[in-house]
C-alpha cells in the first residue's frame, strides 16, 4: 500500500457512482472554504500582511524549481518516512499551527479535529497556543500519535513554564517556539474588519484552564474582559538570544525555534542548543516584504550542517501541492508543514474534508516521485532540481 494508491480509492469510488466530495484545486478548496467560513473568520485565515506580496511570493517561489525527471529506476513502492525526535513517520508531512482552527469548524472544537485528523492520517499536529479547548483535551484526542506544541511565550515567565510543564505532561513530542508574533503583523484585512478573534475571547483556552493565568486573573471565575485584558498584557513576548538559555531550560523535550530564515541565526541556534530549526516567514502573515521562504530554506539547511548538527529542518510557507513538498525536501528540509491547506479541508468538509486534502498532498508527493524516479526521500537532493 502506498500514498498512491488514494487515486486507486477516488477512481474505485466513481465506478461505483460516488465523484469526490472535495476538491483537488486549491483555488477551488480555498473559495469554497471560505464561503462556508463566518466574515470574521475570512480576513483572518486567507490574509497576510501588507499588500499580501510576500504571501504571493512564497507560493510563486516553488514554480521557480524544476524536478528533473530520472528514468529507468522506476519502484513500486516509495519510502516518504522520515524520523523525528525518535519518532518515524510514514510520511514528511506535519500539520502547522494555527491560532484560529478551533473556530474553523461549526461547533468550534476545530482544535480536536484536527488531532483526529492526525489519526486518520498519521500526519503529526503541532497545536497551537492559541487553542479553543485546552491542549490535554488535544492531546488526547490525538492518542498515542506524534504530537508538538507550539508555544507564544508570554511575557510572564510563571505562565510560559505552567504552559510547557502541562504540554509535557500531556504527551507533546516536541516544544516549538514562535520567534515573529511578539506583536502582530500589519494585515489591513484584518484592521478594515476589526477583526481580531482573541480581543473577542476566542481561542484562548489554553489560558483560561491554566492555573498560573487564572491566579493573574484573579481567580478562575473571572470575567470576559478581565481574561482579555490580562492576555493583552501578557502575550507578546520580544523574545532576545539572551532568553534562549531560560526556554531551553523550561523543558527536556526537545526545542524547535520556529521562524528561522537567515542562516546566521540558524547556525547560533544550533550552537546554542537548540535541537530543531522551523524555516518559515508566518506565511506571509507577520511581515511583508520578506520574499518566499522557499529561498531561504537552503542557506539554512547548509548552515545547520556547517554547525555539525544534524537537527532537522521544519520548513513551511507557501506549500500548496504534494509536487511543493518534493521540491522543499529536496532543497533541504527534513519535514513540510502544512497551513492554510488543511484549516480550508476541515471548514468545507471537517475530519473528511482536511483528510482528503493530506491525502491528496500525500498521493501527488509520492507519485511524482515514482514517475520521476526519486523512490525514496535520500534521492531527493539538490541535485533533482533545475532553477528556472
Amino acid at each position: 500500500m502506498t500514498f498512491g494508491d488514494y487515486q486507486i480509492e477516488l477512481y474505485l469510488g466513481a465506478l461505483g457512482g460516488t465523484l469526490p466530495a472535495h476538491p483537488f484545486d486549491y483555488s477551488e478548496l480555498e473559495a469554497n472554504a471560505l464561503a462556508a467560513l463566518p466574515p470574521e473568520l475570512r480576513t483572518y485565515v486567507a490574509g497576510g500582511s501588507g499588500n499580501e506580496a510576500t504571501q504571493r511570493a512564497n507560493v510563486e517561489a516553488f514554480d521557480r524549481w524544476a524536478l528533473v525527471p530520472r528514468m529507468l529506476n522506476a519502484h513500486a513502492e516509495r519510502d516518504l518516512s522520515v524520523e523525528l525526535f525518535g519518532r518515524t513517520l510514514t510520511s514528511p508531512l506535519l500539520m502547522a499551527p494555527v491560532g484560529v482552527v478551533g473556530l474553523c469548524t461549526p461547533d468550534q472544537h476545530g482544535d480536536i479535529h484536527a488531532a483526529e485528523v492526525s489519526v486518520a492520517t498519521g500526519v503529526p499536529l503541532i497545536g497551537s497556543t492559541l487553542m479553543s479547548d485546552p491542549l490535554e483535551d488535544v492531546a488526547a484526542a490525538a492518542g498515542d500519535g506524534p504530537k508538538w506544541f507550539q508555544l507564544y511565550t508570554p511575557k510572564n515567565r510563571e505562565l510560559a513554564a505552567s504552559l510547557v510543564s502541562r504540554a509535557e505532561a500531556a504527551g507533546y513530542d516536541a516544544i516549538v517556539i514562535t520567534l515573529d508574533t511578539w506583536v502582530p503583523g500589519w494585515r489591513p484585512r484584518d484592521l478594515a474588519s476589526g477583526n481580531f478573534p482573541q480581543l473577542r475571547g476566542k481561542a484562548l483556552a489554553n489560558y483560561t484552564s491554566d492555573p498560573v493565568f487564572q491566579e493573574m486573573c484573579g481567580g478562575p471565575d473571572a470575567d470576559p474582559s478581565t481574561v482579555v485584558f490580562t492576555w493583552v498584557g501578557t502575550f507578546g513576548n520580544p523574545l532576545t538570544w539572551d532568553d534562549l538559555p531560560w526556554l531551553r531550560s523550561l523543558t527536556s523535550l526537545p526545542l524547535v525555534l520556529k521562524g528561522i530564515c537567515h542562516p546566521d541565526d540558524a547556525r547560533r541556534a544550533i550552537d546554542e542548543g537548540v535541537d530543531g530549526i522551523y524555516c518559515s516567514n508566518h506565511g506571509g502573515r507577520q511581515a511583508n516584504g520578506g520574499g518566499g521562504a522557499l529561498e531561504w530554506l537552503p542557506d539554512v539547511v547548509d548552515a545547520v550542517a556547517a554547525a555539525g548538527s544534524d537537527a532537522p529542518v521544519v520548513f513551511d510557507s507557501g506549500v500548496r501541492t504534494g509536487v511543493d513538498v518534493v521540491k522543499a525536501l529536496a532543497l533541504g528540509a527534513t519535514a513540510v508543514a502544512i497551513g492554510r491547506p488543511y484549516v480550508y479541508g476541515l471548514a468545507l468538509g471537517g475530519v473528511p474534508g482536511a483528510v482528503h486534502v493530506l491525502r491528496s498532498i500525500q498521493a501527488e508527493a509520492d507519485l511524482v516521485m515514482g514517475v520521476d524516479g526519486y523512490p525514496s526521500r535520500a534521492d531527493l537532493t539538490r541535485d533533482a532540481l533545475r532553477r528556472l
